[in-house]
């Protein structure tokens, strides 16, 4: 497709990455260089009017929302904590499934109220046992949740699952499904409105790329 106008898309390293960039390749946008190997947090591509931001995913939405960049790719554990203002959210492009789910050691139970539960997603989990009409202590964890519960540190932990395996190797199990997550593609509010065509072609054909690897 044809870019007539400055867009730049803010994406993350890693597994959303590489599973935007055969979505990416469907509008015809290549990177010049990869961001695996390269220093670069801009990367050109083959259209000079479009423009990849490197960052953490957790800054994403962020720099969608103030303009920064115009569109993003961000996984939707990411938005429920972000909280979505600023941005839209047209688009399902259906990667980086997981779920949210609450796990526990052995023998944990999910009753009671003042539970201690470890978590990177403390909105998630706050909004989760609100509606359970629970009060729990939430203890914010940037990584190796499932440490937590083995130690004494909390009851139960949150956090994203996918096959599972991390919790069993740390005698952990499922107790209860938050959420289904995949990554979304968000749109800057100004951006739709004053690039609403270009923007508006580029979803569709990501639409029709999600459409055709779903089939």
């Amino acid at each position: 497709m044809i870019f007539d106008k400055p867009i730049t898309i803010a994406l993350s390293k890693g597994r959303i990455f590489e599973q935007t960039m055969p979505l990416l390749a469907h509008a015809g946008i290549e990177p010049r260089d990869d961001p695996e190997t390269s220093r670069k947090l801009i990367l050109a591509t083959n259209h000079s009017n479009v423009k990849l931001l490197i960052i953490r995913a957790t800054d994403v939405p962020t720099y969608v929302q103030w303009g920064a960049a115009d569109m993003g790719v961000a996984g939707k554990d990411v938005l429920l904590e972000h909280g979505g203002e600023g941005l839209y959210e047209p688009l399902d492009l259906n990667i980086a499934r997981c779920r949210l789910m609450v796990a526990g050691a052995e023998g944990a139970r999910l009753d009671g109220d003042r539970l201690r539960i470890a978590t990177k997603y403390v909105n998630s989990a706050r909004r989760h046992f609100a509606a359970r009409g629970q009060q729990v202590e939430i203890i914010k964890l940037y990584g190796s949740m499932e440490l937590a519960p083995l130690v004494g540190l909390s009851d139960l932990i949150v956090d994203l699952v996918e096959s599972g395996n991390t919790l069993k190797a740390n005698g952990l199990h499922t107790l209860e499904h938050i959420t289904d997550i995949s990554s979304r593609l968000i749109v800057n509010r100004a951006s739709w409105k004053m690039k609403h065509a270009l923007v508006a072609r580029f979803l569709d054909t990501l639409r029709e790329a999600v459409s055709t690897a779903a089939d």
